[in-house]
């Protein structure tokens, strides 16, 4: 009986995962249902969660962040194992999901809160982000307008817009293919 009692006790609380194995990146890259699904195929990458950052509005609401009036940012969380992964590959796979030479949002979607933005958490993420520019502007032999920000605060979107690219299929590959997101990645980064 004691031994019963005791086994319902620890099953009733939730238990902990690890968190030291855990670690976060925030990327902005336009619509953020196309960078869910971009980011969930990656091994070590344990979930994304769609959301905003970078502006002065606490707890945005998506209707007021696409107005481009709260200085926020369509952003995605990744949370990944860096024992798996690490910033620099997410990064990597960050450059060739956007368009890094729009200035005015990314691919069909314009405005300030559809722009690609980088947030880094220390200076050394802040140096990586920087030296990964200098190669894509020597590359291309193009100015990256791509911001690099200090992360600050994350707001996780409305419910809808979680795994929308798997909830809603045939709309979001209608959405996409009418942005034209593949094709003009494929130009750029061939």
């Amino acid at each position: 009986m004691k031994k019963t009692l005791l086994i319902i006790f620890f099953l009733s609380f939730p238990v902990n995962l690890n968190t030291e194995n855990i670690s976060k990146v925030y990327f902005a890259g336009g619509c953020f249902w196309c960078m869910e699904e971009s980011f969930d195929k990656v091994e070590g990458v344990i979930k994304t969660i769609s959301g905003y950052s970078g502006g002065h509005v606490k707890n945005p609401k998506y209707k007021d962040v696409i107005k481009n009036n709260t200085g926020h940012y369509e952003t995605l969380e990744i949370v990944y194992d860096p024992n798996i992964t690490n910033f620099e590959k997410l990064l990597a796979l960050y450059w060739i999901n956007i368009d890094p030479f729009d200035a005015t949002g990314q691919f069909c979607d314009k405005g300030e809160s559809y722009k690609s933005v980088i947030f880094f958490e220390d200076v050394k993420q802040k140096r990586i982000i920087e030296n990964s520019i200098k190669e894509i502007e020597n590359k291309f032999d193009k100015k990256v307008v791509t911001y690099v920000k200090k992360f600050r605060e994350f707001f996780v979107a409305e419910t809808y817009h979680q795994d929308y690219y798997e909830k809603n299929f045939i709309r979001y590959l209608m959405y996409k293919r009418a942005c034209k997101r593949e094709e003009t990645l494929n130009r750029i980064w061939r």
